[in-house]
């Protein structure tokens, strides 16, 4: 019995020790990613993008891959911004790590990453105006000399487009505009005030939101079924106790899972406009939408209100929606969505000039 209860002892020990080296392993994981996205976010606002070339394993194509693509939203976003006169000063990042398994000398690490950016128009008195935006993150770490580099990373990135295919613009938000905007009243059918707090409240991992940065569990979350963006819509809109409060009717409802109008982004469209609960405003290009016209002297984008939204079209499909939930101090309109989470993130950030823009007032 003695002998059977230091066998025992010493498995104890040892489960210890590994479970202590486990977690002394993790935790320098950790620390390491939470330098390397705050690094990664200064250098794309800098420019400086050697700076974060050591956290990556270069003889691997995937890690060259995955700094060029750090490299290309960084030229694509300030290549935006210098199309929409404004510039971009500075970037935050914070992380939480899901989870991490070690396999050998490498490791798999799924983790979110909340990106707070700030931008500033140009010609104008100093008015910081912020946005953030929320990606889950799935990476493949290898240690090398005793220190762990990124060889794959994966994430769905808001940012990644092209930027030569950015739509030039003049600005074609106006005074006048912005104070029609503002003297705007509220109407009572549809809960504009709470369908708005609703996307800010759970935007998921981008900074601002709340909820503690998770979504609602009353639904479902659809992100790995094809994107949770029309599902967030949906429940924004109609949501009963906290959100915009629409009946939910026909083929729109959530009874244990999303109906297909409910989840479906053609579906909801095509509900919202023959149902009468949404009007549509406006179709194009970003051009076709932004500048004023006959039609629309101070431009289409001057009819959209809080709790309205913007569909995304490419290729002959409805490809995204997000939420009007904001204009900023110059009355740039900005959007919250899902897949990726954005919080008042300007409407037409990370779409090109081929993308056409639907924009649907919802009916009081």
């Amino acid at each position: 019995m003695k002998k059977v209860f230091w066998i025992l002892v010493a498995l104890t020990i040892m489960f210890i020790n590994n479970t202590e080296e486990v977690k002394a392993e993790h935790a320098e994981i950790e620390s390491l990613l939470h330098s390397m996205y705050n690094e990664r976010s200064k250098a794309m606002i800098t420019k400086e993008h050697e700076a974060i070339k050591h956290h990556y394993l270069t003889t691997y194509k995937s890690s060259r891959s995955a700094l060029e693509h750090e490299r290309n939203r960084s030229t694509y976003i300030h290549t935006w911004g210098s199309k929409r006169n404004l510039s971009f000063i500075d970037a935050e990042s914070k992380i939480q790590i899901v989870n991490i398994k070690r396999i050998g000398a490498k490791a798999k690490v799924f983790l979110k990453q909340s990106q707070l950016i700030t931008y500033q128009h140009n010609g104008v008195p100093f008015q910081p105006q912020k946005f953030g935006i929320g990606t889950r993150h799935l990476l493949t770490l290898e240690q090398k000399d005793s220190k762990w580099y990124i060889v794959k990373e994966w994430y769905l990135d808001p940012l990644e487009e092209n930027p030569n295919l950015i739509p030039v613009s003049k600005k074609f938000v106006t005074k006048e505009e912005l104070a029609a905007y503002k003297q705007r009243k509220k109407k009572i059918r549809y809960n504009r005030e709470k369908a708005v707090a609703y996307a800010e409240k759970y935007a998921g991992a981008a900074p601002m939101a709340g909820n503690n940065h998770r979504y609602n569990r009353k639904y479902a979350d659809y992100t790995y079924e094809g994107g949770d963006c029309t599902n967030f819509t949906s429940q924004v809109l109609g949501d009963p106790l906290e959100g915009g409060g629409l009946p939910m009717n026909g083929g729109w409802f959530y009874r244990k899972g999303g109906s297909v109008a409910w989840i479906r982004t053609d579906a909801l469209y095509q509900f919202l406009i023959h149902s009468g609960y949404g009007k549509l405003i406006a179709r194009g290009t970003y051009k076709e939408v932004a500048k004023p016209n006959k039609k629309f002297p101070q431009g289409a984008l001057s009819h959209l209100e809080p709790g309205d939204l913007i569909a995304y079209e490419l290729e002959g499909n409805i490809d995204h929606f997000s939420i009007v939930t904001a204009r900023d101090d110059q009355g740039y309109v900005l959007v919250n969505s899902h897949s990726a989470d954005r919080y008042h993130v300007p409407w037409d950030l990370g779409w090109d000039k081929k993308t056409k823009f639907y924009l649907i007032h919802i009916r009081d």
